[in-house]
């Protein structure tokens, strides 16, 4: 009898140590950080919301990242721009509102994709016919490795911003137009 309750007894302290160790472990920093850049250009706003996973030695591009395929460009939900007015992007329109932000990478050249419906988890859901907007960029090298991805806003002039995307050593821009003419 005695050896059943010391056994019991035994069980239930290591299985309130291993919660109390999961808890701990769990309560770290998240792997892929949410981030928010935002910025103001007049009276324009401009919110991405994301979260931003780190190389850890990993080989990203082409391989954690496949080429040629839809890509959340980030991790966990999608990527989100919002915009408060219409503006002009890479010199296309865009509505006022919220977007997923999805890419298609591949070498050299992104196919950056602005979708209508802004909440979703990764790219599982994507549908190609809520695509408000898309635009091609070339890509280029950092001049430092970038271990966690980065969207970066910035103004160009008063009334033009760029968006940056930087990880690992690439990196890829559009620009944000407000009150300018197509």
């Amino acid at each position: 009898m005695k050896s059943l309750s010391f056994t019991r007894f035994l069980f239930a302290a290591i299985l309130m140590l291993s919660v109390a160790f999961t808890a701990t472990a769990q309560s770290g920093k998240p792997k892929s950080p949410p981030v928010t850049a935002t910025h103001t250009i007049g009276d324009l706003k401009i919110d991405i919301n994301y979260n931003s996973p780190s190389v850890k030695g990993r080989d990203v591009w082409g391989a954690l990242v496949p080429y040629g395929k839809v890509w959340r460009t980030g991790a966990n939900n999608a990527t989100t721009f919002e915009v408060n007015q219409e503006v002009l992007i890479n010199g296309e329109t865009l509505a006022a509102g919220k977007y997923s932000l999805f890419t298609i990478p591949s070498d050299g050249e992104w196919t950056i994709i602005f979708n209508k419906e802004a909440n979703q988890w990764g790219a599982y859901s994507y549908d190609k016919g809520q695509d408000a907007l898309r635009i091609t960029t070339k890509t280029g090298k950092t001049q430092e490795m970038v271990e966690q991805m980065t969207f970066e806003v910035g103004d160009n002039d008063e009334n033009v911003g760029v968006v940056s995307f930087m990880w690992e050593n690439l990196k890829t821009s559009f620009s944000v137009s407000v009150g300018a003419e197509k």
